[in-house]
This record gives C-alpha cells, structure tokens and sequence, in this order.
C-alpha cells in the first residue's frame, strides 16, 4: 500500500514537472523569438546607421582629393613646397608657420575655402609627394615607410579599410599637370575616422545594453504572457483529469475575463463538459425511468407465467386471460421504450437535425387531416387565416407532426361531452404561434406545472386505461425547447384545457415582399 503511495506521489511530481517543463519550454520559445527579432532589428538599424556614415565619409574624403587635385592640376612643373604651399592658399603658409589666419578685420585678401576647412580637420591627413617620392606637403604624421605603393594601371584609388571595429579610408591619388600632362606628383588623403568610429563605437554599446535590458524585459513578459496561457490550459487539464476520474465532479474553469480565443476555448470546454454530463444524466435517468416504469409489466407478466406454471395451464379460461394480460403488458412496455428513445432523442435534435426546416402551413393541414381521419367522431377545426403562406420555421418535419398528434391525442384523451378540438395557426411579427383547445375536463392550477414532468399522469386510473405513459408532453416540451420554442398550457377545471407552441420565424414570403 505504501509502495502504491509513493507511486501515486511520483507519478503526480513527474506530472507537474512535465508541466513546468512545458511553461519554461513555451517561455523560452517566446523569449527566444522577441530576442532573435530585436537583435535582428538592432543589427540592421546599427548596419543603415554605419552604412550611411562610411557613404557620408566616402563623399567628404573624395571631395576633399576633389578639391587638392583641381589645385594641384595648375602647377606645370614637378610638385615641390615652393609650388604647392602657395597654390593651395595663402592663409596655409601662415598656419604652417604657426601664424593666425588672415581675416577679414585685418584688411588682407582672405582666401576662404575647402583646403583651410580641410587641413583644420583633425580626422583627415594630407600628404603629398613629388615624383621621386619625398614629401613636399603634409598636415598630419607622415609613414616612415616612405611613399605607399601606388597602382601602376589606376590614377585614382579608394581603399575603405576596417581594422577591430574600426573604420579608416585612404585616396591615392595621382597628379597630372593640366598644361604638360606630366605626372608631377602624388596625393594621399587619409581619414582616420576618428570622430565616426566613436560615435558607432556608441551606437554600439548602447546597442548592446538595450539588447541585454531588452532581453531581461522580454523574458519577464514572456514569462507573464505564457504563464497567463499555460496556467488556465493547466487548469482545463487538471480538470480533466478530476473529471476522467470521477465523471460527477462539477469542477469548471473559472471565467478568465478574456474576450480573445482562450477565453471562448474555456467557454466552450465548460459548455463540453456541461453536455457531457447532461448525457450521462440523460442516460441514467432514462435507465432508471425504463427500470422503474418496466418493474409493473414485468411482475404481472411474470405472475401470471408463476400462475401458469402452477396450475393455470390447465384451465384454458386461465390461460387465455394470462396470455391476453402478458400480450397487452408487453405491448405497453413496447410503447413506453418507444416513447423512452423519442424523449432521449428529443434532447440531442441539434446534433442530429440540425439545419432541417418546416412548412407550418403543410405539416398543420397534413396532420389535421390525418386526425380527423383517424377520430371521425371528433369535430377538428382548423384556422390558418392569421399565418402568413409558406410560413418555414427551423425543425425537423417529423418532430413537428409529433408534436402536433401528442397535442391533439392528448386533447382527444382528455375531452368529455363536447367532442371538438380547436386547431388555431398564426404567425405575429418574428415567430409563429399554434394553439390546440379541447373542451374536457381541464386541469387543476397545481398541477398545470407538473403535467410536463416525466411518468406524471393528472388522472392515472384514467390515462392507464386509455394506454397513456406520462411521457407525451415531456417528449412534445422537449422537443419544442430544443428548437428554441416556448410550450405553455391555460386550463380551466370543467372548461378544457389550451396548449400553445411558439416557434422562431426563419422565412415568410409575406414578409420578404
């Protein structure tokens, strides 16, 4: 016993550990997802940003190689200082010399342009060489190297180089005179990049810790999200599980107040479980019912077959009247399991019927006319002068007429003197109306409630020897509730009694005119 105990106890840890498998496994699939998209995003805003900025120097480094070629161009002789310094302009000699630029409150001639601009910035170096290779002009550090390779077959050369996450970008360029059309020298602008490459390097850490943050964020949500999705699916599984084990339990999910599709998936699974055990109830009421109503037949048949086997096979007067009452009881117990399966099936009319429609008008003449047929000593009217033609309504033919003859067969059974039955059709606004009046006996307030019960008989002595079950209008209530319908019953001791139906209108010619 001990033994199963720590099974029992095993098995239920082994479960909640699959379930919290489950929850991390959702959790990390969704956090894995928002994180793969954000570094994703992230990467491809930093890479637009880098790439902007390498195209916005590109420009900026080739317009200044622009600006040095369009001067250097005009000197016609080999490039040397005393030729170079003075053509690019008059204010660089003074710099070079550690002398204030010329400016306009000093009265001299102030060449403002793109060369001062340029060698004031700090993140790009000019170098200049005469064909033998030596420096004529430099702002920045120049190689110790000597002069840098040049490409025999290009005069213009770009190289944009990336070194540790650092971006750097060289022009060589050659320097043809525009009267000889001699080589006369060679220029090297070199954009260190520094001022760009920082501000990346700060894009990127700041990349990366949002990233991280983001992370840490997307995990919390992931967790609360998922949680808020595994936890009533954990619910609907464990009720299941209760359920499975004891098919009574009337444990439900709690209302999720949500209006997304897990909140109608609990609706719908507590609305399953609800008609789940309706049937099982349906089915044990209908066992019970059946047992209960079968226990008379079977114990006078079985009587009378003890009454046979003792001696009344002998007499052939009690033979025949044990015969007669065995053959009647069984054709009542025929009857009553009939009515048993037309009131189960009653309660399931919208799995199996469910989009059959009715002509009220032609279910009403057909069956008024068979009833007539069949109780020629009744006076059966019918008015239809209030239903509109071609009246449909949503129900399965055959249950309307069912309904119709328990009505009227009821009717019949419980009329006295007055011998007439009163059939009345009309349709108002959105539903149609069906009433049938008998002028019998009637029944008593208190009882107006019950005759709908299931085995309920106002007059048993009465309805026993007419072959009446008490089932008629629990099947014919039924079966108009489970097509939306309304049954109700006016009656009056001595007077009659008047059943009415109501149905939901689904189609009148009338009205679609």
């Amino acid at each position: 016993m001990k033994m199963m105990k720590h099974v029992k106890k095993q098995n239920k840890s082994t479960k909640e550990t699959l379930k919290s498998s489950l929850t991390f496994k959702w959790v990390s699939l969704v956090a894995a997802t928002i994180t793969v998209s954000f570094v994703i995003f992230s990467i491809a805003i930093y890479s637009l940003v880098k790439q902007q900025i390498v195209s916005q120097e590109r420009n900026l480094t080739e317009s200044v190689a622009t600006t040095f070629q369009r001067r250097l161009v005009e000197i016609p002789t080999s490039l040397q200082i005393s030729n170079v310094v003075p053509q690019l302009s008059p204010n660089t000699n003074r710099i070079l010399e550690g002398q204030t630029p010329i400016t306009s409150n000093d009265g001299g001639n102030v060449f403002n342009d793109d060369v001062l601009a340029t060698l004031s910035n700090r993140d790009t170096s000019i170098t200049i060489y005469n064909p033998s290779g030596d420096v004529v002009f430099s702002n920045g550090n120049v190689p110790d190297n000597g002069m840098p390779h040049f490409s025999k077959t290009e005069n213009h050369v770009l190289k944009v180089e990336n070194t540790k996450g650092k971006i750097h970008m060289k022009i060589y360029q050659k320097i043809f005179s525009d009267k000889t059309h001699r080589l006369t020298g060679y220029l090297i602008v070199d954009n260190s990049m520094d001022q760009q490459n920082h501000v990346l390097k700060s894009i990127r850490n700041w990349m990366i810790g949002l990233s991280i943050i983001a992370i840490i964020v997307f995990v919390g949500l992931s967790y609360l999200i998922v949680n808020s999705v595994v936890q009533p699916i954990k619910k609907m599984s464990q009720i299941s599980h209760d359920i499975n084990e004891d098919p009574t339990n009337k444990r439900r999910v709690p209302d999720l107040h949500r209006n997304d599709e897990l909140g109608e998936l609990a609706t719908s699974f507590n609305e399953m479980l609800d008609r789940m055990q309706a049937y099982m109830q349906q089915q044990k009421q209908f066992v019970g019912d059946v047992s209960h109503e079968l226990r008379t037949p079977v114990a006078v048949i079985e009587g009378h077959l003890n009454l046979l086997e003792r001696w009344g096979k002998d007499d052939p007067q009690v033979l025949e009247e044990s015969i007669q009452a065995s053959l009647q009881e069984s054709k009542r117990m025929k009857h009553l399991i009939q009515e048993m399966l037309d009131l189960t099936r009653a309660e399931q009319v919208d799995l199996q019927y469910p989009d059959k429609t009715a002509d009220v008008n032609e279910v009403l003449n057909r069956t008024v006319n068979d009833m007539r047929m069949i109780h020629q000593d009744f006076t059966i009217t019918y008015d239809d002068s209030d239903l509109a033609p071609d009246t449909i309504i949503k129900i399965y033919r055959n249950h309307l007429e069912q309904i119709l003859i328990i009505l009227i067969d009821n009717a019949i059974k419980y009329s006295t003197d007055r011998k007439e039955i009163l059939v009345d059709a009309a349709t108002e606004k959105d539903k149609v109306k069906i009433s049938i009046q008998d002028f019998g006996e009637g029944i008593a307030p208190d009882e107006q409630d019950k005759i709908f019960n299931r085995f309920y008989r106002v007059d048993k002595a009465r309805t026993r020897e007419k072959g009446g079950n008490g089932l008629g209008l629990a099947i014919a209530q039924k079966l108009v509730e489970s097509y939306h319908g309304k049954i109700s019953v006016s009656s009056t001791l001595g007077s009659g009694s008047k059943f009415m139906i109501e149905f939901p209108l689904l189609k009148s010619k009338q009205e679609n005119k």
